[in-house]
């Protein structure tokens, strides 16, 4: 059967058929939640109350994109909704995750980057992970969630542009702005703790 005619008998109660469309997309929807909230409990209560809140709403769902896609945008807004009721989402200026202008190397026109030594040790010690999760966290909640749909989900732009609500353009821009925050956070990082840069 496929995911037209699962949908088709969903809308008419068939709730077998909803759980065989909801089967291929749960583990993904607690991923995206997890690394959102960086939290097992709160990425649990995400998947139940997106599944919950799908059941309620399929009679709404109109096939115009894929029913996982549907699901995502439910996960989404729960997941906004969870963050803003824990006040995590950080609404700093963006100015503020960008590298400063001594960063610039005005000559290449390129952002200095750090140099991360030996990447594979840091990495069988969790460190590199760590580093980074902390780094994804301290995005504001609008540059994160564009910047984990594009990478860790391994989405389009123009579906990541879809979940959001947003432009194509304004859907890279995010996801710029989140490479570029990152990358700075990180240089700073590294360059604390491991103490050169890269000339």
């Amino acid at each position: 059967m496929d995911e037209k005619q699962l949908v088709a008998k969903a809308q008419k109660g068939d709730f077998d058929a909803f759980l065989l469309l909801v089967n291929d997309h749960k583990s993904k929807v607690y991923n995206l939640a997890l690394k959102m909230t960086g939290s097992v409990q709160d990425a649990e209560d995400i998947v139940q109350d997106t599944l919950v809140k799908a059941i309620d709403k399929i009679d709404q769902f109109r096939g115009e994109s894929a029913f996982g896609t549907w699901l995502y945008s439910i996960a989404l807004n729960q997941t906004r909704a969870l963050l803003a009721n824990y006040k995590k989402a950080d609404l700093k200026p963006i100015e503020e995750y960008l590298p400063s202008i001594n960063s610039i190397d005005t000559e290449h026109n390129s952002i200095r980057l750090f140099d991360w030594r030996d990447p594979h040790k840091l990495l069988e010690q969790n460190e590199l992970k760590d580093i980074i999760d902390d780094a994804i966290e301290a995005l504001p909640l609008i540059y994160k969630e564009a910047f984990i749909l594009r990478y860790y989900e391994e989405l389009s732009i123009k579906k990541v542009a879809d979940l959001i609500g947003e432009s194509v353009a304004s859907a890279k821009s995010r996801v710029l702005r989140a490479r570029v925050a990152l990358r700075d956070h990180l240089s700073k990082v590294f360059e604390d703790n491991y103490g050169r840069t890269m000339q």
